[in-house]
């Protein structure tokens, strides 16, 4: 475990994606676990949390969530980018990418799903909210976060904090082909 991982309160869950950073969705049933880079996803209620994130119907990360009906969001920081676009460019059904990327994993404190903490900012354990229609036709799932945490670091008491020298854990946002943009300095609006 990351000493500077702390639990984050779940009223303060939908923070740590409601500025849209990529996102590595981790999965697993039975022996097989997966983890894949996502660049769409949100908040979507705040009691209780709950999130959508979108993950193709044809990937092998899909086909775990719906066997076991949980996943995790793990929200890598800057320094995590070619490891990030490497695990979004794979399949999992070619091998284990946590082994093949040297990816060291803890499990979550509810779910037990494997979540990343060296190098990433934050992580969500998800519960997928059934909906039959939505799974068929769709390729978002909508979950309820059971448990998160976040490097004190970069996001503390509920906010973030975007400094010079946290920089590494700054998060990911996807621009296509290969291309991020990190979160940057932080601008303060003045109170009305």
């Amino acid at each position: 475990m990351n000493e500077h991982f702390r639990p984050v309160a779940l009223e303060h869950a939908s923070r740590l994606i409601n500025h849209g950073p990529t996102v590595l969705v981790t999965s697993a049933a039975g022996a097989q676990r997966n983890v894949m880079a996502a660049a769409w996803s949100m908040p979507v209620e705040f009691t209780p949390p709950r999130i959508a994130v979108v993950v193709d119907k044809s990937t092998f990360t899909r086909q775990l969530i719906m066997a076991s009906g949980v996943f995790g969001l793990c929200i890598p920081g800057a320094g995590l980018a070619d490891l990030t676009y490497a695990v979004g460019s794979t399949s999992g059904r070619d091998g284990d990418k946590f082994s093949r990327y040297g990816i060291e994993v803890r499990p979550g404190p509810v779910l037990g799903l494997p979540v990343i903490e060296a190098g990433c900012a934050a992580w969500l354990e998800c519960r997928l909210i059934r909906e039959p229609h939505t799974e068929e036709a769709y390729d978002t799932c909508f979950a309820e976060v059971v448990a998160a945490a976040a490097d004190d670091r970069i996001f503390a008491n509920g906010h973030w904090s975007v400094r010079d020298d946290n920089e590494a854990l700054h998060t990911l946002h996807h621009l296509g082909g290969g291309h991020f943009a990190r979160a940057g300095s932080v601008i303060r609006a003045k109170s009305p």
